[in-house]
């Protein structure tokens, strides 16, 4: 049998999983202390609302989990390869969260403002960076289509990264409706919207002229192309520059009050900024959307967005909806990186015991579980090994049950 876990998951040693705990702990909190509730729902999600969710590439990821009995063999006679699946792992937590409102509202505040800490599942070819298995942090205010939700999602997502020790980032802010504008303004049709922005999505990475290459491949007129491509072109591109080419005012209204409350609220401590070139995958966004960047290593570490229509597939009326998810694995793979120490919020202590000695020492220990985080051993002939490993592990210090009542400081 194979004792490595699956290609694209991970096992945790104890100093790893007390990093990850660390993390997820602060970031609860300071969601907590901005007034959100928690809530849990099933990593198992009904395929027909996965495959409407509008999930954009992740759709494609989809893990499905095959009927069983009778319904298999049903399935299986049939042909249709779409039978053999009725339910599937989730691929994040905001079409749960949807179902669960649809289903729950009435017993729910408005607007609700909602965390979810949990793990989510996706078919992702294993690389660095790129699980099948991982943690997403979400926060949402779902029921209110006030910017204030957007700036209050920002600000607790920020609050929640300078807590653990994230500090040089910036905000990227852009509108979906202001990114429809400027398709729809170069002459693309209203059907080719999606198709468009999955090319324009990657311009961080293929530049102008690559998105220019990928857009005609795709067949689309030259001269439409060309237009869009002077548009993008334009460096820096403003909310002024973008007033030149949408008539949609309200949507860039929106983002630049967006951007000026929240430069209010930072004190400097990190910059929110308007960016043209961000799309945001899922298909399911309807306005706002954002994402935080590393300045440190180059790379995303949360993002978002307003999904107004989502509820409103399970319950046939619209409801406003926004959220925020920070990216949990890519900022405990850098920290682990970085071998960041954690401030334990209370100090380790070994009780080590001899043979025989197990009751005295469970007693022992409960006089200083108040103030230590207490483990037992019991003592080995080579007592020093023991002592490297407790250091390794970063306990305080040690009491030896039969050599004095002292404390053994290992730590200074």
């Amino acid at each position: 049998m194979k004792v490595t876990s699956v290609k694209g998951t991970n096992d945790y040693l104890p100093k790893e999983t007390a990093l990850r705990d660390y993390l997820q702990g602060k970031i609860l909190e300071t969601y907590r202390s901005c007034g959100f509730e928690r809530i849990t729902t099933p990593i198992l999600e009904d395929m027909e609302n996965l495959d409407k969710s509008e999930g954009g590439e992740n759709l494609n990821l989809l893990f499905k989990i095959l009927k069983r009995g009778d319904k298999l063999t049903e399935a299986l006679n049939s042909g249709n390869p779409k039978e053999l699946s009725d339910i599937g792992l989730r691929y994040d937590l905001t079409l749960p969260l949807s179902r669960y409102y649809a289903c729950n509202r009435n017993n729910l505040s408005t607007p609700f403002k909602v965390i979810q800490l949990d793990r989510v599942f996706r078919a992702e070819r294993p690389q660095k960076g790129r699980l099948r298995e991982f943690i997403q942090c979400d926060i949402d205010i779902l029921g209110s289509s006030s910017t204030n939700c957007e700036v209050e999602l920002i600000d607790t997502t920020a609050k929640a990264l300078l807590a653990i020790g994230i500090e040089n980032f910036k905000v990227r802010i852009n509108d979906r409706r202001i990114l429809k504008n400027l398709i729809l303004s170069a002459g693309f049709h209203a059907e080719d919207s999606d198709s468009v922005c999955i090319t324009f999505d990657k311009m961080d990475k293929i530049g102008a002229e690559g998105v220019r290459n990928e857009l005609l491949g795709k067949d689309f007129a030259a001269d439409v192309v060309e237009k869009f491509i002077s548009m993008i072109s334009i460096t820096p591109f403003t909310l002024d520059d973008a007033k030149k080419y949408c008539t949609d005012t309200e949507a860039i209204d929106s983002v630049a009050s967006i951007i000026a409350t929240v430069k209010q609220l930072s004190g400097g401590r990190y910059d929110i900024e308007y960016d043209r070139s961000l799309v945001r995958g899922q298909g399911y966004y309807t306005g706002t959307i954002f994402e935080v960047e590393s300045l440190d290593f180059g790379s995303s570490i949360a993002g978002g967005g307003r999904y107004d229509n989502m509820i409103g597939k399970f319950i046939g009326e619209s409801v406003p909806a926004v959220g925020f998810s920070i990216g949990f694995e890519r900022i405990a793979s850098i920290l682990m990186d970085r071998q960041t120490a954690i401030s334990a919020s209370r100090p380790k202590l070994a009780v080590i015991y001899p043979d025989g000695e197990v009751v005295a020492a469970i007693k022992k220990a409960d006089e200083y579980r108040g103030e230590y985080d207490v483990t037992l051993y019991e003592k080995p002939k080579k007592i020093g090994k023991l002592f490297g490993k407790l250091e390794e592990s970063g306990f305080y210090g040690c009491l030896i049950l039969d050599e004095s009542a002292e404390i053994k400081v290992l730590q200074k």
